[in-house]
């Protein structure tokens, strides 16, 4: 990389002075802060901005018969398709290994150093060209998906919606787009329930890295862009923007956030609430209450949770019909926010209906998975589903779109993949409840894979297979469906939670069928269990993945 001139003498000084962080001894509220000082007002209503209030709230029916929803975790971070969390690795030259940051060396040699062109420089460049967002929910329709959502905004601290109080926003830079308008009408049109991300209340943390510098090599100890204000803008691009603004490092490094910074957040959340009206809101905090920015206000959340109920049940004639997903609440707190689980589930039935949040990829795109076709596969994630729907939860799963807002040949493959399956299984995972059991069969033998919370953790559990059954049942409770995961190589499926006598289902069995298939199923029960030996036609696409059985 050439070096400018205007940067000689900064590198001669960090020389002698060694690495520097720049950071301002004092806060210093920035353009946006300043003009808005309003809060905006929480609608009245049955829930008031408290827990014992919100311990009203019972799950809506639409998300427990929904069980799949598909996401889109897509902003600026996308834009170099070099996976997650760009806009913050992106300023580290080396990882906790200290090893040499790919994020970093990808940004040099692309872009130039973070102290001339930082992650502010690379909003401009993404222009969601080619973005189809009806065509986008046309594939997550047909393959099953009963939910969307769109990411509203991710630590790196951009609006992708008009945002009236964060002026980096989609519709002033990058795209020029609403893209959340986008989203949420396309999703309406095709019937499916619109839900947003919000994950900006981290930023005050999140992008201290933008205050760093090299701890080596010719520019070590010159500090990266993160300090910059808009007093620095005279003559640039970014001429009338704050850069803290988007950076929000403009207090100590050991300072708790701010009022101003706090009330910006809040404000920001009801802004995207009353524009967009979303049926589901998912807060990106992993402190025990779930809500965001709690420890340092706790009032922030629990005001825009009751603003959303209320408003909510306005629109839908008294009946709530929204909800907000939540990381590592206690056990209290699962009755007025919705247990969100990342990259992990449950390892039993819980009482509450919960989520799994999952990617198939990487959160934001890399184009070297794509390249290699490094996704998750249908039947890996037929057989999670599966899972999480036998445990009370739903799957909502992340497919990472690409910088112009389309989504690659194997993404599409993946989704139609799903969609196969889910034309013919459907009946055994929508507007299904669990059982009296979750299944049977091998128990993951990895202690370490289950949390003190009931959470297991995805990437150490052992893969499921033909051995393991797992449970639905109808609402009604007359028709119970085992999902075997996997075609059974000598197509026989014992069922001992079904046997003869067993406490668990005393009632007579009148008839079990294959779904996808007509071929006869041979049946006898005996106090081992329910034994079935299945049709030797396979039914449908994906058998191999997972089968389901009807019984009545």
């Amino acid at each position: 990389m050439k070096i400018p001139v205007t940067l000689l003498a900064p590198v001669l000084l960090a020389g002698m002075c060694g690495p520097l962080r720049a950071a301002p001894a004092a806060y210093a509220p920035t353009l946006a802060e300043k003009a808005f000082t309003n809060t905006e007002p929480t609608a009245p209503g049955k829930f008031a901005p408290s827990w014992e209030s919100l311990s009203q709230y019972q799950f809506p029916e639409w998300f427990r018969d929904a069980k799949f929803g598909i996401w889109a975790h897509w902003g600026p971070q996308c834009q170099p398709e070099e996976g997650d969390w760009y806009a913050r690795n992106m300023y580290s030259q080396y990882n906790k290994k200290g090893e040499p940051n790919a994020a970093y060396a990808y940004h040099v040699a692309h872009y130039g150093h973070p102290s001339v062109f930082g992650f502010k420089d690379i909003i401009p460049l993404w222009k969601a060209e080619n973005w189809d967002p009806a065509k986008l929910l046309g594939l997550y329709k047909k393959a099953g998906a009963k939910y969307f959502m769109a990411l509203a905004n991710h630590h790196d601290n951009m609006d992708t919606w008009d945002s009236k109080y964060q002026t980096w926003n989609s519709v002033n830079l990058g795209p020029k787009k609403d893209l959340i308008a986008g989203w949420e009408k396309a999703t309406r049109e095709a019937g499916l329930r619109f839900g947003v991300s919000v994950h900006a209340a981290r930023a005050w943390g999140w992008n201290d890295g933008t205050l760093h510098s090299d701890k080596d090599g010719p520019l070590a100890g010159v500090p990266y862009d993160g300090h910059l204000t808009a007093a620095d803008g005279k003559g640039k691009w970014w001429d009338g923007l704050d850069p803290q603004d988007l950076y929000a490092q403009n207090h100590g490094p050991k300072d708790k956030p701010s009022a101003p910074y706090m009330l910006k957040f809040f404000n920001r959340t009801m802004d995207l609430i009353n524009k967009y009206h979303p049926d589901m809101v998912y807060f990106d905090d992993d402190i025990s209450r779930g809500l965001p920015l709690y420890n340092d206000d706790p009032t922030i959340g629990l005001r825009i949770a009751a603003h959303l109920y209320n408003t909510n049940m306005d629109q839908h004639g008294g009946k709530l019909e929204a909800l907000i997903a939540a990381k590592k609440l206690s056990l209290d707190r699962r009755k007025s926010l919705l247990f969100d689980i990342e990259r992990g589930g449950a390892d039993e039935i819980l009482p509450e209906p919960w989520q799994t949040d999952t990617c198939i990829g990487q959160w934001h795109y890399s184009k070297a998975i794509a390249a290699r076709d490094g996704y998750k596969k249908a039947p890996e994630v037929i057989r999670m589903l599966a899972d999480i729907v036998s445990k009370n939860g739903n799957l909502m799963l992340s497919v990472p779109v690409a910088s112009d807002g389309t989504i690659d040949v194997h993404e599409i493959q993946f989704l139609e993949d799903m969609g196969a399956w889910m034309t013919v299984n459907g009946e055994g995972i929508y507007a299904t409840r669990p059982w009296k059991v979750f299944g049977e069969g091998p128990v993951t033998e990895d202690a370490a894979v289950h949390l003190g919370t009931g959470e297991v953790i995805e990437k150490k559990v052992r893969p499921l297979g033909a051995q393991d059954i797992r449970y639905t049942a109808s609402k009604d409770g007359r028709t119970l469906y085992a999902i075997v995961l996997g075609w059974p190589a000598d197509g026989q499926v014992s069922l001992m939670s079904l046997a003869g006598g067993s406490p668990l289902y005393a009632a007579e069995i009148t008839s079990v069928t294959l779904l996808g298939s007509t071929g006869k199923i041979g049946v006898t029960r005996d106090p081992a269990g329910l034994h079935l030996a299945l049709p030797a036609q396979k039914p449908g696409p994906y058998a191999d993945a997972a089968i389901i059985l009807k019984i009545q």
